[in-house]
C-alpha cells in the first residue's frame, strides 16, 4: 500500500454507495495468497465468534477502512452483514 494514501474510516453501511474499479490492488502473488488466507480466517472468526476485523480497501476515491464481521467469501467478493459486498481484488489488507 502506498504510504501517502490517507485511509478514511467508514461505516459498513456506506460501502454500498462506493464505486469499485475492476483493477487488482495487489500485484504480488504472495500478497494475494496472504489476503485469501486472512479473509478465510476473518470469515471463521466472524461466523464462529462474531469477531470483527479491520478491512482496508480501495474504491475509486482512495483507501478506506471498515471494522466489520465477514459473513462469507466467494472467489470475487467478501460478503458483510446486510448483503454488503467488497470486491476481493480491491482489498489491500485484513487485520
Amino acid at each position: 500500500m502506498r504510504a501517502h494514501n490517507k485511509i478514511q474510516a467508514i461505516e459498513k453501511e456506506q460501502i454500498r454507495f462506493l464505486h469499485f474499479p475492476h483493477e487488482e490492488v495487489l500485484k504480488n502473488k504472495g500478497e494475494k495468497r496472504d489476503r485469501c488466507q486472512k479473509l478465510r480466517r476473518a470469515m471463521s472468526l466472524g461466523n464462529l465468534e462474531h469477531q470483527k476485523v479491520k478491512i482496508i480497501f480501495a474504491d475509486d476515491q482512495g483507501s478506506k477502512a471498515v471494522e466489520t464481521t465477514v459473513w462469507g467469501i466467494t472467489e470475487k467478493s467478501v460478503i458483510l452483514k446486510q448483503s454488503t459486498i467488497i470486491p476481493v481484488e480491491r482489498i489491500i489488507s485484513v487485520n
